[in-house]
């Protein structure tokens, strides 16, 4: 695993938050992703007016990802606006879940700050991945 200056990896999560198109829920959202090849990639949430239709920032940083060759998380930030922790939604950690392991580290962040720092497996406990199908 990379060892990374995280406060970095927080401040890409905040630049995508400052790109998101979130006009339905004014609630915007930024993620980045570090790799195992030291890599940073991410996004942000891009609301849709057929609500199902829009993309969580974690899945557009994934997608970036795999659009840069690599295949393999680090580390993921997440950050947005407001008082409470804005963590990944169910979807987004099983979605995390495919490129990464219960060990990988999830920090949460505001516009300030790094407010909380968790692992995959602390947020989807006994998670289903890539090794279960071997």
């Amino acid at each position: 695993m990379v060892t990374a200056d995280y406060s970095d990896l927080i401040e890409h999560a905040r630049a995508a938050m400052s790109r998101a198109y979130a006009p339905y829920s004014n609630f915007p959202v930024g993620a980045a992703i570090l790799t195992d090849t030291g890599n940073i990639y991410s996004g942000c949430n891009v609301e849709n007016a057929a609500y199902p239709l829009g993309n969580c920032a974690e899945a557009s940083a994934i997608s970036s990802m795999i659009m840069g060759g690599d295949n393999s998380i680090a580390a993921i930030a997440v950050a947005g606006f407001g008082d409470e922790l804005c963590t990944p939604c169910g979807g987004c950690r099983q979605r995390i879940r495919e490129f990464a392991d219960e060990a990988t580290p999830v920090l949460i962040g505001d516009n300030n700050t790094i407010r909380y720092t968790s692992t995959l497996g602390d947020l989807l406990p006994l998670s289903f991945g890539p090794d279960n199908l071997n």
